[in-house]
């Protein structure tokens, strides 16, 4: 086998003997250069991860670590695209300036680790040349732009973590050779975790920017057809738009839609609502049930304590009218002093407490229709229920203690059905829709 394809097979396979052999053969074997294909040992070794063949060529011969392949990569520039950090740091403990070695269209190995999303190359890589961070292509990206172009999400927060604590922020802002910041790339592609992370973690970013084409990355978004949350999020990151839509080659500005309805502009605490607003086409019925489960477990909790502890609290000991001062009314221990007082103010609020304790009830039989372990569940709102109705009546003065004892009966029974009815109604109650006329 000729001496050359040997040295190719030994450094796919990592065969650092077989190396020694062959130099041992040629003793100039190193000097000649690049193999068939303008691939040295030192770009096959890093192609197929073979850290030991890769040592052996650099102590024979470092200059191969500089050579740029056909496609215009050094061995450096494979090795970090491919994520091989023992042998990027092999490379950077020789010579750091080889992580500045610029290849195919300028690109610095950073670039190939960042297209790729190699994160601890990345770090490294920035370790060892705190410039490279600041080096662009030559269509003029940043690290940053090829981590938006290529959705490297966790590589483009890295980037952007560095810069902010080592203060680089500007560079956030820097624009490629069409005058497009992260932002407007960002929105171009609709990528709402890259805009969340840019506006929530109140990175120092211009908003406003314009592109070559004189538009701000809002521009850009309503020209791709518009996203509501990330148009949200500008707008209260202070964006602005001239209300842009894209026809061929040419930008048509558009009427804001309010105007044409003759309405005014929204409000603020409008804009706020709708942010918040339930979005069937993003809530999914899981994250629906759970937030409702919690807010129907807090109505349960707050309603029964409430029973529990009445306003006023309860008389201690019992009271004769013979023994009654004149500031005192007659009344039983274990009785609601608010009850004593102000019977009708105690009604409403034992009411309206029991409509929320056994409506949060019902929401809870409702949403856990279909769990695992139903019969304890139900058991054990059901008991819950029955201390609720006892302590109720129990705490009742007069005439309000058979009416409570008939609506502690009544409430959990009806509650469900009332709750079907009542929303069965208000559905075919509503207008099925007018018709567009011509």
């Amino acid at each position: 086998m000729d001496i050359r394809r040997r040295l190719i097979e030994a450094a796919r396979n990592g065969d650092v003997h077989e190396l020694q052999n062959l130099i041992k053969e040629d003793p100039f074997l190193m000097k000649t250069g690049a193999l068939l294909g303008g691939e040295t040992p030192l770009h096959i070794a890093c192609m197929a991860g073979n850290l030991s063949f890769a040592k052996e060529v650099l102590n024979l011969s470092r200059e191969f670590a500089k050579d740029l392949n056909n496609e215009g990569f050094s061995p450096l520039h494979i090795a970090a695209a491919n994520g091989d950090l023992e042998i990027v740091k092999e490379f950077l403990n020789i010579d750091p300036n080889l992580c500045m070695v610029k290849g195919k269209e300028r690109r610095i190995p950073l670039h190939c680790a960042v297209i790729k999303g190699r994160i601890q190359v990345i770090e490294v890589l920035i370790s060892a040349s705190e410039d490279s961070i600041r080096e662009v292509t030559a269509r003029g990206e940043t690290s940053l732009h090829l981590a938006v172009k290529n959705n490297q999400f966790e590589a483009l927060k890295s980037l952007a973590v560095h810069l902010k604590t080592y203060d680089k922020e500007y560079i956030l802002n820097e624009k490629d050779a069409q005058g497009n910041t992260i932002l407007h790339l960002a929105a171009s592609r609709k990528q709402y975790e890259v805009v969340k992370l840019m506006l929530d973690e109140e990175f120092v970013l211009e908003v406003n920017s314009l592109n070559e084409r004189d538009l701000t990355p809002l521009d850009v978004l309503l020209s791709e057809g518009g996203d509501g949350e990330i148009e949200e999020m500008l707008r209260l990151a202070g964006a602005s738009a001239r209300q842009t839509t894209q026809t061929e080659n040419r930008v048509v500005p558009t009427r804001d839609p309010n105007e044409s309805r003759g309405e005014r502009p929204r409000k603020p605490y409008d804009k706020l609502q709708d942010y918040f607003k339930f979005d069937k086409a993003k809530e999914t019925p899981s994250e629906v049930r759970s937030t409702l489960l919690v807010i129907a477990i807090l109505i349960t909790t707050a309603t029964y304590q409430a029973v529990l502890s009445p306003p006023g609290g309860v008389w201690q000991e019992d009271s004769s009218p013979t023994s009654n001062s004149n500031t005192t009314k007659p009344h039983t221990a274990g009785k609601a002093v608010m009850g004593t007082q102000n019977s009708s103010s105690f009604g409403l609020f034992l009411i309206f407490n029991s409509i929320g304790f056994f409506t949060s009830v019902q929401m809870i039989f409702f949403l856990t229709f279909g769990f695992p372990l139903q019969l304890e569940l139900k058991v054990s709102l059901v008991a819950l229920s029955v201390t609720y109705d006892t302590c109720m009546t129990e705490m009742a003065t007069g005439n309000l203690s058979l009416l409570f004892v008939i609506i502690s009966i009544a409430t959990p029974l009806t509650m469900g059905i009332l709750s079907k009815v009542a929303r069965d109604y208000c559905v075919c109650k509503k207008p099925s829709g007018t018709s567009r006329t011509a």
